[in-house]
């Protein structure tokens, strides 16, 4: 809650620029080794969102159209643990899209070296139903910058991680 109010005042950013949270790993985010739990990351990651989209005027975009994001998919890799009190910074960019979805790539960093790396691949819904296009995304927010752009190999991971459609039957069955 706390950094809901801090975006509202934070340094106001464009659509497409890094946004830079800082965060202090609290005795809450510790795991049974005394490092920061690998599923706080994956919480704190969408704190960092939530303040690049607030701080970028998205959020206010999105809310004046009843839509709201939601999480598809997500990868992390760790290099280094974050231990009780360590400051760091979350930094968080819009990579860009695909036909279905849009990529965030965010870095856990400590004094500019990288911690942590995460890679989401979002979609953005209708509060009355239905998914928000591309089209009428980029249309919200203005044409994206043409260096903005998503890695091959993550557009390969985002089309090899997804699930089926809701619609769409998903059985549970176990190869033997």
């Amino acid at each position: 809650m706390l950094h809901a109010l801090i975006s509202r005042f934070g340094a106001r950013l464009g659509h497409w620029d890094v946004a830079r949270t800082k965060f202090r790993v609290l005795p809450t985010d510790l795991d049974i080794l005394k490092h920061m739990n690998n599923g706080v990351y994956l919480s704190i990651a969408d704190i960092g969102r939530f303040d690049l989209l607030t701080r970028n005027g998205v959020w206010a975009i999105f809310k004046k159209r009843g839509w709201y994001p939601v999480v598809a998919s997500e990868t992390i890799s760790f290099r280094k643990s974050l231990e009780l009190w360590q400051p760091f910074v979350v930094e968080s960019r819009i990579l860009g899209f695909d036909e279905r979805a849009v990529y965030v790539e965010q870095r856990f960093t400590v004094d500019g070296e990288i911690y942590t790396q995460a890679f989401i691949r979002g979609r953005f819904l209708k509060r009355g139903g239905g998914i928000v296009t591309n089209e009428e995304l980029l249309e919200a927010v203005g044409t994206a910058p043409t260096d903005v752009s998503v890695p091959a190999w993550l557009l390969e991971w985002g089309g090899r991680a997804a699930l089926p459609s809701t619609r769409a039957e998903a059985p549970s069955v176990w190869a033997d």
